[in-house]
């Protein structure tokens, strides 16, 4: 069942958690079922763990360029879908 989204440039804080649930999904990635705050995607150069936390999405960023690397992110939810969006999936 797709659950339509408010548009792109609600903050994500005035999206229910089912429509930040499916907007996640849109984009790829992967909930953890122990976890359900968890979630994984895969980009063409890098794999991201992204948490939602209480007022933030926090995304944590694998590379394996070489040696292994680790960049974390945290986006408040007071931005907009679009600009978070932009932000996490263009990866690192």
């Amino acid at each position: 069942m797709l659950i339509e989204l408010p548009t792109h440039d609600t903050p994500l804080c005035n999206h229910s958690l089912p429509k930040i649930e499916e907007w996640l999904r849109s984009q790829g990635c992967e909930q953890n079922p122990e976890e359900l705050n968890h979630w994984q995607v895969e980009g063409s150069t890098w794999k991201a763990d992204l948490w939602l936390d209480i007022d933030q999405l926090t995304v944590c960023y694998h590379i394996a360029e070489g040696k292994e690397q680790e960049i974390q992110r945290s986006f408040k939810y007071s931005l907009s879908r679009q600009d978070i969006e932009a932000a996490v999936f263009s990866g690192p």
